[in-house]
């Protein structure tokens, strides 16, 4: 790939995951369609993407550390529910056509944003709920099936995580988004891009590039979703769902 090709690469993972990292997922709205668009075939694209929106977590991570507190067990459970999920989506997401499960996920996906606006005070404060054995259960089996979803699909999965985070769990924005960036964006999308990359092929010389993008947006991302709070994030959280949803139903019917 040519330097400019390189530099429209860049700026267009600065761009997808600054806004990704300040809502809590969404990078591959515009990441995973400029790959497509640049000629990578489907799969190449997508384990590609994956690696790339690890270094979102990395990126993200350095910039929470400094001031959000992870709760250990917690942080166990979400890996310990979710990762199986992952690993089995990304098994078996080459083998199928995705044409289908994309619209419906983008319906799923525009509904969420659309009941996130229509909630003015969901998510505005740290409420923890459901935290006992039945909680915990159901809590797992949704975040399997995100998980699944994370590791099938690229894009808008970790909006599930972040507004179930919200919704079950009683987090607020900026700690879920957090949790999310985290967890998801290092250790779900690491486990997802290392079975890809087994099954299928990786585009290693469009990773810089990607990478760059990905770790200096993610940091950004989290330093305004730090510094201007839940009201920010939580808007951010419907634009980008919203968006997202809309992208995934216009992919599925082109």
């Amino acid at each position: 790939m040519d330097l400019f090709n390189q530099i429209g690469l860049f700026v267009i993972s600065l761009i997808a995951n600054l806004f990704s990292a300040l809502a809590g997922g969404g990078a591959g709205l515009l990441q995973l369609p400029a790959l497509l668009f640049l000629g990578l075939p489907f799969g190449t694209a997508l384990a590609t993407h994956k690696v790339a929106s690890v270094f979102l977590g990395l990126g993200a991570t350095a910039r929470h550390l400094k001031s959000s507190s992870f709760d250990l067990k917690f942080s166990a459970y979400i890996l310990a529910t979710g990762l199986p999920g992952v690993v089995l989506g990304a098994s078996i997401i080459l083998q199928v056509d995705d044409q289908l499960s994309q619209g419906l996920l983008g319906l799923l996906t525009f509904g969420l944003g659309v009941y996130s606006w229509l909630k003015p005070e969901l998510g505005r404060h740290h409420q923890p709920k459901h935290r006992q054995l039945s909680g915990l259960l159901v809590g797992g089996v949704a975040l399997f099936l995100i998980g699944g979803l994370n590791g099938s699909l690229t894009s808008g999965t970790g909006l599930f995580v972040t507004l179930w985070l919200v919704r079950w769990f009683g987090l607020d924005y900026k700690t879920a988004v957090s949790y999310t960036l985290v967890l998801v964006g290092i250790f779900w999308n690491g486990s997802g891009a290392v079975t890809l990359g087994i099954l299928g092929d990786i585009q290693w010389d469009w990773l810089p590039a990607l990478i760059l993008g990905s770790l200096i947006g993610g940091y950004l991302g989290a330093h305004f979703a730090i510094v201007k709070g839940n009201v920010l994030v939580k808007r951010s959280f419907e634009v980008i769902t919203i968006l997202v949803g809309i992208s995934l139903i216009v992919k599925s019917l082109s």
